[in-house]
């Protein structure tokens, strides 16, 4: 009886061990992309299609210093706001190609925040976070990585008050999960 125990509690650690190990999200990667010679990428601004506007700017923010930790050098935000401020005077929207040369980077990368919320619903509320992403080549214009990834914490109080503090704490949480899960998928930059 102690085997079947001990053999049970050990499946059930190995089963729990192997749900917490994360695969890699689905992802496309353009199969030559060491030999591109990544080094420079600016971060366009988010696109915003959720309803919290200080989301994409916390996010765009933690993919600048994400993209440092894989090798590729900061490209302050402000300097990459001014060039496209300038570039979209006229109303249009600068190609790829005009933002690389103008910015001397060897790609950009989008990113869209598709659902960002904080559930205060009673007693339970989700914080959701779905973003997608897209690297394109400052010389051709072309995908050179795509991803997209969504997670969402499950938030339970009995008071709103209970749920707007839980869902406050894990917000941040949640966009820095999806943005850690999504560039891991990312190649490192060339020559790291």
């Amino acid at each position: 009886m102690l085997k079947m125990v001990r053999l049970l509690f050990s499946l059930t650690v190995l089963i729990f061990f192997i749900g917490c190990a994360a695969a890699k999200i689905p992802h496309k990667v353009v199969p030559d992309y060491g030999k591109r010679f990544i080094a420079l990428i600016a971060v366009a601004p988010v696109k915003n299609d959720s309803v919290d506007p200080k989301a994409a700017e916390i996010l765009r923010s933690k993919l600048v210093e994400e993209l440092h930790f894989k090798g590729y050098p900061r490209i302050p935000v402000k300097m990459i706001n001014g060039q496209l401020a300038e570039m979209s005077a006229d109303g249009g929207k600068p190609s790829p190609q005009e933002i690389g040369a103008r910015l001397k980077v060897d790609a950009i990368l989008y990113a869209t925040l598709h659902e960002s919320n904080q559930g205060l619903g009673i007693p339970y509320g989700p914080t959701a976070v779905e973003a997608e992403f897209e690297l394109r080549s400052a010389k051709t214009g072309e995908s050179l990585w795509r991803t997209q990834h969504r997670v969402v914490y499950r938030n339970f109080g009995f008071t709103s008050k209970s749920m707007e503090l839980k869902s406050s704490q894990v917000y941040e949480s949640a966009i820095q999960e999806v943005l850690d899960r999504a560039l891991e998928t990312l190649p490192d930059a060339s020559g790291s």
